[in-house]
């Protein structure tokens, strides 16, 4: 089997280190034992190669043979049709895990990512688009709460859409914005401190720091 290449940023400022999103790509294919290697892209200088593999210039890519694919999404979905250990063969297992792995994207971390902003900016101005942000997350975590008072992971085993909402609430709780959402905060416990996680995390800190 080619070797997978996980393409990310050569270095990034110390706040986002540890939640650049070649992080669930990393957690994938240790969960998975893919064989991979990363390859690194400036941060300051995004070519028009860059551009031609994320139309955003944003990261990671991963490349699979003549395959180059973005947004950390579906590459989750990629690797988990490479990986039983992702997603299972059977076809409702399959079907639950990707139901799940676009609501942690479309549902979840919709209402979590500009609520993040407000905080990474350090803007605490009671607005009402702040206001509306907090409500929006408030009931989304609610909903989660829920879910996730009655399993341990989102679709029977653990899998990608796992490795995706965990992601997704690592930040919220990087926050404290779980406080209220014991459930939902005991999932994100449980899922990174799986040696998968503690190895893909260790490893991005380790990759932007050797560019300091």
């Amino acid at each position: 089997m080619t070797d997978l290449i996980l393409t990310t940023f050569d270095w990034v400022p110390k706040t986002p280190r540890g939640y650049v999103r070649d992080i669930r790509v990393r957690w994938a294919l240790e969960e998975a034992g893919l064989p991979y290697r990363v390859n690194s892209v400036p941060f300051r200088d995004r070519d028009a190669e860059h551009f031609s593999h994320q139309p955003f210039g944003q990261v990671p890519w991963l490349t699979d043979g003549d395959i180059s694919i973005f947004e950390s999404g579906a590459i989750l979905l990629h690797l988990g049709e490479l990986s039983d250990k992702l997603m299972p063969a059977e076809p409702h297992g399959r079907s639950d895990v990707k139901q799940w792995l676009f609501a942690a994207l479309a549902s979840v971390e919709a209402a979590s990512q500009p609520w993040s902003f407000f905080k990474f900016s350090g803007d605490t101005e009671e607005t009402q688009m702040r206001k509306f942000f907090d409500a929006f997350l408030e009931a989304r975590l609610k909903h989660m709460e829920t879910v996730f008072a009655g399993r341990e992971w989102l679709a029977g085993s653990f899998s990608v859409a796992d490795i995706l909402m965990a992601d997704v609430l690592r930040l919220v709780d990087r926050f404290d914005g779980l406080a209220a959402y014991p459930a939902c905060r005991d999932y994100v416990a449980c899922a990174t401190a799986r040696p998968s996680f503690v190895k893909a995390h260790t490893d991005q800190m380790a990759h932007f720091a050797a560019a300091d």
